[in-house]
């Protein structure tokens, strides 16, 4: 189980809506410049503590730990969005990729469904200038898609657009809500 779309679509205008919202101060910088040249900022939705500066998601925290943090609280939409996931969720983050920005290829293990976790995306601002492999296999993912990829097989990203490129990353625990989603639903055509 590799890449899955999922059987549920958001509104893109009304994602756009949200983020429009959000300052641009918010964004953060990825903690790990090892892995990506350019331009990668975050802003976390939910977060240990709901800080807004504690843009990754922490394995060392408990699920209690994770809340909402206020940028979460002042975007209708996304919370919306968030309520359709009948499961627990830790880490929901944005994450922006800038125009010529590149996410060198790496794994985050332990991020995968048969270890009762799933990284789930949305993409909220994307093109088709914007190439994601997953495991050498390219997977083109569309504003306002549900997305689930195993993130412990190999992974890369290159935004050749023109315009940042932004998703919803919800970090999920697999229960069986989620379970019975992602094994009813047919593995994706990547191509």
């Amino acid at each position: 189980m590799e890449t899955i779309k999922l059987p549920l679509c958001f509104e893109p205008a009304r994602l756009k809506a949200d983020l429009a919202s959000i300052a641009p101060d918010a964004w953060t910088p990825h903690f790990n410049p090892r892995e990506y040249q350019g331009d990668w900022r975050v802003v976390p939705l939910r977060s240990v503590g709901g800080k807004a500066n504690h843009i990754y998601s922490d394995p060392t925290a408990t699920l209690e730990d994770f809340v909402a943090t206020p940028i979460l609280s002042r975007c209708a939409y996304f919370q919306e969005v968030l309520a359709g996931f009948a499961c627990p969720m830790s880490s929901v983050r944005l994450l922006s990729l800038g125009a010529g920005s590149r996410i060198r290829e790496h794994r985050d293990y332990m991020l995968e469904y048969a270890a009762g976790d799933a990284r789930l995306h949305i993409p909220i601002v994307t093109s088709p200038a914007v190439e994601f492999y997953l495991a050498g296999q390219r997977v083109f993912m569309n504003e306002g898609e549900a997305w689930y990829l195993d993130f412990s097989q190999p992974h890369s990203v290159y935004n050749g657009g023109t315009a940042d490129r932004i998703h919803m990353v919800l970090d999920c625990i697999v229960n069986d809500w989620l379970r019975s989603l992602l094994e009813r639903t047919p593995k994706a055509d990547s191509s």
